[in-house]
């Protein structure tokens, strides 16, 4: 008995260390990055964490010697419209899959879970290419599209899992009393359906924050740059080394989803586990 207790113990010790040293590994780089943006000059070195003199000037200066609101208002433009694309095509795709039997169902599914195996970078010269003949190089609507349709292989899977966890009876019974596929669809799945809903808005307005490639890819112009862009101009080539600018521009591009993700979290967590259950 008391070995066993002994051994209770030592294993629930092993797992608070693991989980200590991770916590840590996770926490010391992010307030790493945050006290750098208030260090004084360009460099990201300091001698401690916290430095021997603070400064807000990297964040006035993000705004008044660089273009950082107009990279900012690009990017939040771009996020929401994807956010908003990408769930109009998602949730409507998975629907249909779930809930109908028609030909080449399970080729469609097959083939998007294909797709998910590449990332897609793979597809530039792809991307470029259509972009470039439809006239939309170098355009917000351009790079919105290409976000948008990426998200629906992933996202139309995982909200499928969804659809397929609610009882069928409750669409058979509204069908019963005269409801038609679209009055089922927005009266009885929708409302249903809104931790995953909210878990692939989130996602998909999370992406452009971060993506790089495909808007260093697609954007061309300075007026149409997105943070991603910006920043990483900011501290490339031999006449930029501003990096506490940059880590300062890092904080601010996360507030944002750090907020959201507070907020969120408890539909984020719900739409994934019960999304993922049925894949």
């Amino acid at each position: 008995m008391m070995g066993a207790r002994m051994k209770s113990r030592l294993t629930r010790l092993f797992i608070y260390t693991i989980l200590t040293i991770t916590a840590i590994a996770c926490v010391y780089p992010i307030l790493w990055v945050i006290m750098a943006s208030f260090n004084p000059g360009t460099s990201l070195f300091s001698a401690t964490l916290i430095p021997d003199r603070l400064t807000t000037a990297h964040y006035f200066n993000l705004f008044v010697e660089r273009e950082f609101g107009l990279w900012y208002r690009n990017t939040l433009n771009i996020a929401f419209w994807t956010m908003i694309l990408a769930v109009a095509l998602v949730i409507p795709t998975a629907y249909a899959l779930s809930q109908f039997r028609f030909k080449g169902r399970r080729l469609s599914l097959m083939s998007m879970l294909v797709l998910q195996m590449f990332p897609s970078f793979m597809s530039m010269i792809a991307i470029y290419l259509l972009l470039l003949q439809l006239r939309l190089l170098d355009t917000h609507i351009g790079l919105i599209l290409v976000y948008a349709g990426g998200a629906i292989p992933f996202g139309s899977w995982l909200v499928k899992g969804y659809f397929d966890g609610i009882p069928r009876s409750l669409a058979e019974a509204a069908k019963i009393d005269g409801a038609s596929n679209a009055t089922v669809f927005t009266k009885i799945m929708l409302p249903l359906s809104s931790p995953i809903i909210i878990f692939v808005a989130l996602s998909n307005f999370i992406a452009p924050w971060m993506d790089f490639i495909l808007a260093r890819l697609v954007l061309r112009s300075s007026g149409r740059k997105t943070l991603a862009i910006g920043l990483f101009e900011m501290v490339t080539g031999h006449a930029h080394t501003e990096f506490t600018m940059f880590a300062a521009g890092s904080v601010m591009v996360a507030i944002p989803i750090t907020i959201l993700f507070i907020f969120l979290q408890r539909y984020i967590v719900q739409g994934l586990t019960e999304g993922a259950s049925k894949i």
